[in-house]
């Protein structure tokens, strides 16, 4: 299946930009475009660094730091919920192993 693509125009520190995507990414794209621009409003209110050039890779490295806590925390969580699987699978296991079969 071919997924059409949209123009969409999106707004990052007063400036427009067009972006083709997906038709099926459009919302996904504007929703990323909103938290990109939120980001760089905030470090260039902050008044420390200048230039659009450095508030973009502030940004970015800011919600980069920001993937690589939340890939860990997933990680963690991950391993605590296999640990709490494994763990109900044996009690399943151990249960019908001492239970006695049904006579059908």
């Amino acid at each position: 299946m071919t997924d059409t693509h949209a123009k969409v125009s999106i707004r990052i520190l007063d400036k427009e930009y067009q972006v083709a995507c997906p038709a099926s990414e459009r919302t996904d794209l504007l929703d990323s475009a909103e938290v990109l621009n939120a980001k760089m409003q905030e470090i260039r209110d902050s008044g420390r660094i200048v230039g659009l050039d450095r508030i973009a890779v502030m940004a970015a490295l800011n919600m980069a730091n920001d993937l690589l806590h939340a890939k860990e925390k997933d990680k963690h969580l991950e391993g605590d919920l296999n640990d709490r699987l494994r763990l109900l699978s044996d009690r399943v296991e151990s249960a019908l192993g001492s239970s006695r079969p049904l006579d059908l």
